[in-house]
């Protein structure tokens, strides 16, 4: 990594945020907690136009579930004062967490998109001060069929394509939808995604996806890890095939995809339903460089044994050469790899629940 380059990794937990820097991936400096005693679900790390803003879903059992941010990596922080995310009156809902926030990929400087429980989609257009409800999507005939996921019911991904109008979203529990018009129509998408736990596997939508991400190289490709079942597309989400083959386990939360070779994803599969440990205890990410035709297992600096799971966003890739793999688990330790996960540091430990990780290069 660049010498005059600095890596962010923010951790958000059940009881706060610690926010490290590092110029060579090796040795951490943290800070935190941040809002301690105070659950964090979501971080965003923006740096487009040369700038870093940090977004934080801050969810207090007192204050309730808000959005802040932070221009100066933690210094200080700032929340609006009616608060970010504000249900219209004619909804007849309330802010139960935030879930999702993720900086626009295209050139439309203060757009951010937030996920929320219960399910809902985000827009802002002032860097993640104040949002919009997408009413094409809350308005949707489904949505009173969505059901919650053993963890509520949110959009928990979202995925707006470089390149297009498109924006694909995954909520827990109702599947895949995708929108071509910036947000205005959905459609499900999810065909060849099974649904074992359902009267009917394959219905139209109603999958437990439990994360999505897109390929770097080719925008109408996606992986998908579910609720059973792992997943890529070829065709924009339109259809699914199973590339679960070589895997311990097809069972997870994580998916990640390389920032910019095509083809290269990471899990990190769990033993299904009833126990819920890593395979055989024993925790390990494994990485595709094929589209899922063949997985890698990497395990070099990880516990011999280890019963506690890591959730779908307490994972994060950054955009070094070569790509750093972030992770966190229940348990609170953070591992990081700064060669895409072939060799892992502990670099946090005996942290509450680690919720979600994020990494990014910032400019010292």
């Amino acid at each position: 990594m660049n010498t005059k380059q600095t890596m962010l990794l923010a951790v958000g937990t059940k009881k706060g945020l610690w926010l490290g820097t590092s110029t060579d991936r090796q040795a951490w400096t943290f800070t935190g907690p941040h809002f301690l005693m105070h659950e964090i679900p979501s971080i965003g790390i923006d740096t487009r136009d040369g700038k870093t803003r940090i977004l934080v879903g801050v969810r207090s059992e007192h204050w309730g579930p808000t959005v802040v941010h932070s221009d100066d990596l933690g210094a200080t922080w700032s929340e609006p004062e009616s608060g970010a995310i504000v249900f219209p009156p004619d909804t007849d809902a309330a802010l139960a967490r935030v879930w999702q926030l993720q900086p626009d990929t295209q050139d439309r400087p203060g757009v951010v998109w937030a996920g929320a429980e219960p399910i809902s989609l985000w827009r802002s257009d002032d860097g993640g001060s104040h949002f919009e409800l997408n009413r094409g999507l809350w308005d949707h005939p489904h949505r009173t069929e969505w059901a919650e996921g053993y963890g509520g019911g949110a959009i928990h991904s979202v995925l707006p394509s470089p390149t297009e109008d498109t924006i694909h979203v995954a909520m827990s529990t109702g599947g895949v939808y995708r929108s071509d018009d910036g947000g205005a129509s959905w459609i499900p998408r999810n065909v060849g995604i099974s649904a074992g736990f359902d009267p009917d596997p394959s219905p139209e939508f109603g999958q437990c996806v439990h994360k999505i991400a897109r390929d770097a190289q080719e925008p109408h490709r996606l992986f998908a890890q579910n609720h059973g079942g792992v997943y890529r597309s070829d065709d924009n989400a339109d259809t699914w095939v199973s590339i679960a083959e070589g895997l311990p386990a097809d069972f997870g939360f994580v998916m990640l995809a390389h920032p910019r070779r095509s083809n290269t994803a990471w899990v990190i599969p769990i033993k299904a339903d009833v126990e819920r440990i890593p395979p055989e205890a024993k925790l390990a990410v494994h990485r595709s460089d094929d589209a899922g035709g063949t997985w890698t297992r990497l395990d070099v600096g990880l516990p011999e044994s280890e019963y506690n799971v890591v959730l779908r966003d307490a994972a994060a890739v950054d955009t070094a050469e070569p790509v750093g793999v972030y992770f966190g688990t229940r348990g609170g330790s953070v591992y990081a790899s700064a060669n895409e996960g072939t060799e892992f540091t502990e670099v946090l430990s005996h942290l509450p629940d680690v919720l979600c990780v994020r990494a990014a290069v910032v400019v010292a």
